[in-house]
């Protein structure tokens, strides 16, 4: 159910991991606990000026192989990191110092050009290092990152900080506005002055100093931050006995098993600290006072008053920030954030969520209501608590609809998704997916399988889509998308590789794997950002980077195709008997689709509210995150029985980093454009599968990337702005000023 997608775009003077967090079928989830953001990485191979005969580090080593080159996975040696960076970093800066030196007035041919191919080798060393990162972490790989974490900040500010380069970026962009460039070359110039611009390259040298100097202490506070939330994860793991397997499905109770005897438990059950696995056992199991424990274990996660609490870190990290963009002359963090998002400004942002909190909340005593009439009902003793909710709606599930989550489940497997997934993409991007014969391509452990992407039609070589499915330890929890090569033609075509990363539970040994509808759904969003990534039709590196409040967009709509007759019929198919999920199956799945409405969209709002709330403080000083988290629920009038869905000390998506700090709402943001842009196929003649349409979504809203403005892009797809009624009604909320017999109860 968590999503996380890890996009990688141009920032000044290298490329950096952005973390984008994910969601439940239209909004984001347990983040999969974020990669901190302090971590650069690289996308796009290019040619540098460094040359590889000084690259004898194995992570620093040119790809090579099948499909213009693949990363040496299985040549991974942790020994080799530290100087792999540090070299990394030495040749990137020589890289930069050769467009400053140069005596020639900056143009784009002799400034920009050499920018974007700078750092390839330091790129090669980020992809393997977020790797150890992301899906095999450590305490050896841990103990590196918190040493490389300053100096990769110290690195970062001596780019984005060279007065010389911003000059020649400047004049650059000084002529282009004069004199306009072709468009694609106008919006890279737009992009990187803007990106130097907004990280404080027009400080004077004093206040350059202390930028740097703040950036260099939060480095450290991001990655101890995140580690802490995994360590918590790691170390807090609750086992049962067969005497407590109540209400507990079939395949649950034989991956509970498998846990534990993972974690040397033979003869128990284990539920991980990981929103997959606490979320299918709150759903189910009978044992309250079991419920509650795991319920406390998982949302107190970095909230222990041990040495992992990140209460302390939350302070100082808004304190930081709050200083370094007032150096830049900015109210509020938020408020030079939101600059050059689809929302421009917090209150834009603000706004929507308030236009939607209301009918949330409304919608929760409902759902609230229903579940305490069904725990009275059946002889239970009790008030509904937030350790109820999942196991209680999943009953009134069961008695509005006669849906049972665990019946669905048995329609769900892994491999019959994968090839849903493939269909999809066959059918709106044209492409084929084959399997990669195990050796061709290597990879960084046994669970990771290659495909290679080629377009139907011609046959052509698009790239790799890599998978690793199953949870681990030293893998972060959720799900995200990644890519380790960009698309770019301006130094030689450069193809895709992408890869999607989830945490589903590894079945016991024969086993299917079969997941619930909501994971099915994540499944589906994740690989609509890896279709982002593979659909991209641009020439330079930097158009590959995103718009945070826009970037969720194209993969929650692709959540759509899960529900459409053509995937039912072809891939949801029994894992016993493989017969095609029934018709009136179907039909309850489908009307209970706005179900539970009310808990989904509040747990995620209470966190995207907060994350506001923070960074719009006019001094967050010394500011205790566990009073303002409780002070600003209970203002919001937060249901008492439901939690945020990221409490802020394990709030990774805003505090590992700045992938998501002030932008939490974007999901929210992009979801207006989601079902706005849903009902443009649903009104098609073709439905989902409309040709028109589809040519239309890829043209404008998938190759793209970032080279055009979000909002234009949109326009020129749906002839329009978006608007907010279709959100409303995808949720079944009242939309103002509409009549009730036209709103919308289920998703089509």
């Amino acid at each position: 159910m968590s999503k996380q997608t890890l996009v990688f775009g141009k920032k000044p003077g290298f490329l950096v991991l952005l973390a984008l967090v994910g969601c439940t079928s239209t909004q984001p989830q347990q983040s999969a606990s974020t990669a901190t953001s302090s971590v650069p990485a690289q996308t796009e191979m290019n040619n540098g000026n460094s040359g590889t005969s000084v690259l004898e580090n194995t992570l620093l080593k040119e790809w090579t192989g099948p499909y213009g080159g693949v990363p040496a996975f299985n040549k991974m040696d942790l020994a080799d990191i530290k100087p792999a960076l540090e070299k990394g970093m030495a040749l990137h800066l020589a890289d930069i110092e050769a467009i400053v030196t140069n005596s020639e007035a900056p143009t784009f041919e002799n400034t920009i050009v050499p920018y974007e191919k700078a750092g390839e080798a330091l790129g090669r060393a980020f992809i393997y290092y977020g790797i150890w990162g992301s899906n095999m972490s450590s305490p050896e790989f841990r103990k590196i990152q918190a040493e490389m974490a300053p100096k990769i900040s110290d690195f970062r500010s001596q780019v984005s900080q060279n007065p010389r380069l911003f000059q020649r970026i400047k004049a650059v962009y000084d002529n282009a506005q004069k004199s306009p460039l072709p468009a694609d070359q106008q919006r890279v110039v737009q992009l990187i002055y803007e990106d130097f611009a907004m990280e404080g390259a027009g400080l004077s040298a004093e206040a350059k100093q202390r930028y740097a100097a703040i950036n260099k202490e939060l480095s450290s506070l991001y990655t101890s931050y995140g580690n802490n939330v995994l360590a918590d994860e790691e170390k807090y793991v609750t086992y049962f006995t067969k005497e407590q397997l109540g209400g507990l499905p079939e395949s649950f109770v034989k991956a509970a098993a498998k846990a534990a005897e993972d974690h040397e438990q033979p003869g128990k059950y284990a539920v991980t600290n990981t929103r997959s696995s606490m979320d299918q056992f709150l759903t189910y199991a009978d044992n309250r006072a079991l419920r509650e424990k795991v319920w406390n274990t998982y949302y107190s996660r970095g909230d222990n008053g041990d040495a992992n609490d990140n209460n302390q870190n939350i302070t100082r990290i808004l304190g930081l920030r709050d200083e370094r963009v007032k150096l830049l002359g900015h109210d509020t963090y938020a408020e030079w954030r939101l600059q050059n998002r689809m929302a421009k400004n917090p209150q834009n942002a603000m706004n929507l969520m308030e236009a939607v909190w209301p009918a949330a909340l409304a919608r929760v005593k409902e759902e609230v209501k229903d579940m305490q009439t069904v725990a009275n009902a059946s002889g239970a003793k009790i008030t509904i608590a937030p350790w109820d909710y999942r196991y209680y709606a999943e009953k009134v599930r069961k008695k509005k609809y006669d849906l049972n989550s665990d019946e669905v489940k048995q329609y769900l497997e892994l491999g019959n998704l994968t090839q849903a997934i493939f269909f999809t993409a066959g059918e709106l991007f044209n492409f084929s997916f084959k399997p990669v014969p195990a050796g061709t391509v290597p990879v960084f452990h046994e669970d990771v399988k290659v495909w290679e992407v080629t377009d139907k039609t011609t046959g052509e070589h698009v790239g790799l889509w890599y998978l690793d499915p199953f949870a681990r330890p030293g893998k972060r929890s959720g799900a995200w998308a990644s890519q380790y090569r960009s698309f770019s033609t301006f130094d030689g075509k450069k193809t895709v590789l992408a890869s999607n990363n989830s945490n589903f539970i590894k079945p016991a040994p024969g086993e299917p794997v079969l997941v619930s509808w909501d994971d099915a759904t994540t499944f589906f969003h994740e690989f609509g950002h890896a279709l982002h990534f593979l659909a991209s039709n641009v020439k330079y590196p930097t158009l590959n980077s995103g718009v945070r409040d826009y970037t969720e967009f194209q993969s929650q709509l692709l959540e759509r195709w899960l529900s459409t007759d053509k995937v039912i019929n072809q891939f949801l198919k029994h894992h016993k008997t493989g017969k095609v999920m029934p018709a009136d199956l179907v039909a309850k799945v489908k009307k209970a689709a706005t179900f539970n409405q009310g808990f989904e969209t509040t747990e995620f709002l209470a966190s995207a509210l907060m994350d506001l709330k923070f960074h719009t403080v006019p001094d967050p000083t010394g500011l205790d995150p566990d009073k303002f988290e409780r002070e600003t629920l209970a203002a919001l009038k937060m249901p008492k029985e439901i939690v945020m869905r990221h409490r802020s000390p394990h709030f990774t998506h805003v505090f590992s980093g700045e992938g998501y700090a002030a932008g939490y709402y974007g999901y929210l943001w992009a979801d207006v454009l989601t079902s706005d842009a849903a009902e443009a196929f649903e009104e098609a003649p073709g439905g989902f599968y409309d040709k028109e349409v589809a040519a239309k979504l890829v043209k404008y809203l998938f190759a793209p990337r970032n080279s055009m403005d979000p909002a234009e892009a949109y326009r020129l797809f749906r002839g329009r702005d978006a608007k907010n009624d279709a959100l409303m009604r995808d949720r079944g909320f009242p939309v103002p000023g509409q009549k009730a017999s036209k709103q919308k109860t289920s998703k089509k």
